[in-house]
């Protein structure tokens, strides 16, 4: 296939970011104590309110996505990307979404742009079952040209303490289930922009369709039973290694992948231009996999599944082990440690 380009070769080292991360958290541990229960290295942040729940808190951006918004001068969905991978972090938690905040930023303010970037915050916040209750925009010509913007968002939620989701009621034998993505949701555009040529507009407008928020479909499935649900990943920047995230005391082993057909088509022109393998794939873009369940009811939440005419499958199983990803389907067979 030729020589590949990997998302650090765009510029974009997941590693390095992870051992950032790794290398905070026993600071911020340190400094604010036990009320800051689960944080740094976690899907969301939680905040113990010492009574019977927690505020749960996600804080993300969309970024280098942004550039196809503004080379297609379509800004209308941007903002619901932006509260997607905010809101659907905070559902990894067990958590209720409360409220959104954005905050844009741009080299000179275009009214007419920004107003199409808020309609995205509110339908996504609409569909996040969320408020938007406020925001700030700066003007910072000299760090941003004309024409150019970037945007960052925070959510918080609730959960009680009784349904926190934190990886505890995992055990080994529980099924892993897969939801849909969209598409490429807001990660590995940078490698995705070296890709895709500048005068390719149907494709590009492929790459814009906006991140799933699954609070809708995750809220179904709590109401008709609370405990269907032990565990749940958002599969973001770093694929599949994101699972690990929901207990480093477990391993996860997938034998099921989703065939490329069964996936948005934007991914089999990833794969392809890219020459990446599936270790390198699986790691840098969901490719089909928006959100993680885990269960120990697997009949019961597929059945429920269809019913909705949700998207999913039975990827694989837990066990007991060191927070391993590993994948042996067909001839496909790679890990993540």
């Amino acid at each position: 296939m030729g020589h590949s380009i990997t998302y650090k070769d765009s510029g974009v080292d997941i590693d390095a970011a992870d051992n950032l991360v790794e290398s905070i958290k026993a600071k911020v541990q340190s400094t604010y104590g036990s009320r800051v229960t689960q944080g740094i290295g976690g899907f969301a942040c939680l905040y113990d309110m010492e009574d019977d729940r927690y505020l749960a808190a996600g804080t993300d951006g969309v970024g280098t996505k942004v550039k196809y918004a503004q080379k297609l001068n379509k800004h209308n969905t941007i903002g619901i990307d932006l509260v997607a991978m905010c809101v659907n972090d905070v559902l990894c938690t067990g958590a209720k979404p409360l409220f959104f905040m954005d905050y844009l930023a741009v080299g000179k303010l275009d009214v007419g742009v920004a107003e199409q970037i808020l309609d995205g915050v509110i339908e996504g916040c609409k569909q996040s079952g969320c408020a938007l209750i406020g925001g700030e925009t700066a003007e910072m010509p000299g760090v941003y040209p004309d024409g150019s913007y970037d945007l960052a968002g925070f959510s918080v939620g609730e959960v009680y303490k009784d349904e926190l989701l934190d990886g505890s009621k995992v055990n080994s034998g529980d099924t892993i289930f897969a939801l849909a993505s969209s598409g490429l949701h807001s990660n590995g555009f940078s490698l995705v922009r070296q890709l895709v040529k500048e005068d390719e507009l149907e494709l590009m407008e492929q790459c814009l369709t906006p991140t799933k928020i699954y609070w809708n479909i995750i809220n179904k499935i709590n109401k008709l039973d609370k405990d269907i649900i032990k565990g749940m990943a958002h599969i973001t920047g770093g694929g599949l290694t994101n699972i690990a995230r929901i207990n480093k005391d477990m391993d996860y082993n997938i034998n099921y992948l989703p065939d490329v057909d069964q996936m948005p088509a934007v991914f089999y022109e990833i794969a392809k231009r890219s020459g990446l393998s599936h270790l390198e794939l699986y790691k840098t873009f969901n490719m089909g996999i928006g959100m993680v369940i885990i269960t120990d009811k697997p009949n019961e939440l597929s059945e429920f599944l269809k019913s909705e005419n949700e998207i999913h499958g039975v990827i694989g199983q837990v066990s007991q082990g060191t927070g391993k990803v590993s994948v042996n389907y067909e001839d496909v067979s790679f890990s993540y440690d």
